[in-house]
């Protein structure tokens, strides 16, 4: 049944797990995933939605040739909630809301972003400076201990650069430079959106503002060693809502589609701030930009986006809805798109009205979480590694995918369990190839009632090793590898 992986896991836990086949030798640092541990509470009450779950951080340490029992490879495990204000109070009955549970007023939610902002950070993990911090769409990320991964309290944005009240849950590394950059959308009169940037110590540093009349739901954004592209969906909110009295809709039914309004893709130059060029293409929502690159000396900007139709996808993911088999327009389409700056690079004049902006389809494989290999980011890449998803959907992910963005091919894997979350590749140090490497997925077995972590070779999606969790993990949402996290300082 689809809704097997929307329970809620009240067990924190660590053990180190035998692992069947064999690790590769390299792979010596740790997974760390996040997501929804819990969508019910104490008191009896519950979250609406597959996004408001209690955050929970999952932990898997590589150890090759380590201490598991018997011997042999292990990985070490450990899973735990994020002691955070909507974690306490969802155990106090004081839950009062996420971004698709509850009614409030929407001035009182963007009020309390500024003053106490929303800190159920279960979407994603990144390491900023020397701090790892969980993150959500709320311009405040909590900081966890890597290895114990406890709660060290909450991250806020720092120095004199400008901040919202929203912001894209998906930084954006520069493997280049180092630099993390960041979207956030301020709210106002005329609403705002701002990029900045992390350098490697942890300074933080204004890099553009992009003006808007209408602020778009965006859950990520694409970066190029130049550019930063603002996908501008026409899932939109007008900010004199903030003015309506009373009790409103959860947050997030607060945006309105408006596909006339089409998708502005603004790009926006690192260097200088200046939007270079900003052309609006077809009505098209979604989440997850793979990555992106330029190409003819960088006066064209090529980025892969995930697409659905529209909006519905985010009303496909109620938790009445998931846990009766009704997914709807949850499936994906890996899309190519092109954008021609219309002017030449060195100069100031990139006649962003001559820009233009194509699209190809990659393939016509369901999808969902798509990743790209970290040692490509910012850089032109051929593999796509996602959740495989039937259209129309009635279950969830049954399978892992490779998309082969220049030959069309796919490669699948549905082996050992039911159901498959978000593929993270890992680079061998080494490799010769793009693929040479892993990629490491969590699988829900349902009748053993149990997860698995599987390791997959990133040519073929053979299935190199597997280690099997002490329990059912509920469906998380992304995962980041650390390669200097490693089993001597995790135990």
């Amino acid at each position: 049944m689809a809704h097997s992986g929307f329970h809620s896991l009240r067990e924190e836990t660590a053990a180190s797990l035998p692992v069947t086949g064999d690790l590769p030798d390299w792979l010596r640092g740790s997974l760390i995933r996040n997501g929804p541990g819990a969508f019910s509470f104490p008191d009896g009450s519950a979250v609406d939605h597959w996004f408001d779950g209690l955050a929970m951080l999952y932990r898997f340490t590589f150890d090759p040739g380590g201490r598991a029992s018997g011997g042999g490879d292990a990985v070490h495990y450990r899973n735990r909630f994020l002691r955070t204000d909507a974690y306490e109070a969802a155990r106090s009955g004081e839950f009062d809301g996420g971004f698709a549970t509850g009614e409030t007023t929407l001035r009182s939610r963007l009020a309390g972003f500024l003053t106490a902002p929303y800190d159920n950070a279960n979407i994603v993990a990144e390491r900023v400076g020397d701090r790892y911090v969980a993150l959500t769409e709320s311009p405040r990320g909590v900081g966890f201990d890597p290895n114990t991964l406890a709660t060290t309290g909450p991250v806020d944005r720092e120095g004199d650069a400008p901040s919202g009240q929203l912001s894209c849950a998906h930084f954006k590394r520069d493997p280049a430079t180092g630099a993390l950059v960041t979207l956030d959308t301020e709210f106002g009169r005329t609403s705002r959106y701002h990029v900045t940037a992390w350098t490697p110590s942890g300074d933080r540093r204004h890099v553009a503002t992009v003006p808007t009349e209408k602020p778009a739901y965006m859950h990520s954004f694409a970066l190029t060693p130049r550019y930063v592209v603002v996908t501008e969906f026409p899932l939109r909110l007008d900010p004199r809502r903030f003015l309506r009295p009373g009790r409103q809709a959860p947050f997030i039914e607060q945006f309105e589609w408006e596909p006339d309004r089409g998708t502005r893709i603004a790009v926006v130059d690192r260097t200088t701030g200046a939007v270079v060029a900003e052309p609006v293409t077809e009505p098209l929502f979604g989440f997850h930009h793979v990555n992106a690159f330029e190409r003819a000396g960088g006066s064209e900007v090529v980025f892969d986006f995930e697409t659905v139709p529209d909006a519905t996808a985010i009303d496909s993911l109620y938790l009445e809805t998931v846990r009766a088999g009704e997914m709807g327009a949850i499936a994906g389409r890996v899309d190519r798109f092109a954008v021609d700056l219309g002017g030449a690079v060195g100069t100031d004049r990139y006649g962003a009205a001559e820009a233009t902006v194509s699209r190809e389809r990659l393939s016509d494989e369901g999808t969902a979480l798509p990743t790209a290999s970290p040692a490509r980011w910012c850089r032109e890449h051929r593999y796509v590694y996602a959740m495989g998803m039937d259209a129309p959907v009635t279950e969830w992910a049954r399978r892992v995918v490779k998309l082969d963005a220049e030959t069309g091919v796919t490669r699948t894997f549905g082996d050992g369990a039911d159901y498959f979350g978000e593929p993270v590749f890992v680079p061998a140090p080494d490799g010769d190839d793009e693929d040479d490497g892993v990629v490491l997925t969590i699988a829900l077995d349902v009748d053993a009632d149990r997860s698995r972590l599987f390791v997959l070779d990133g040519e073929t999606l053979a299935e190199r090793a597997r280690a099997t969790l002490p329990h059912a993990a509920p469906f998380d949402f992304h995962g980041r590898y650390f390669p200097e996290l490693r089993a001597a300082a995790a135990e």
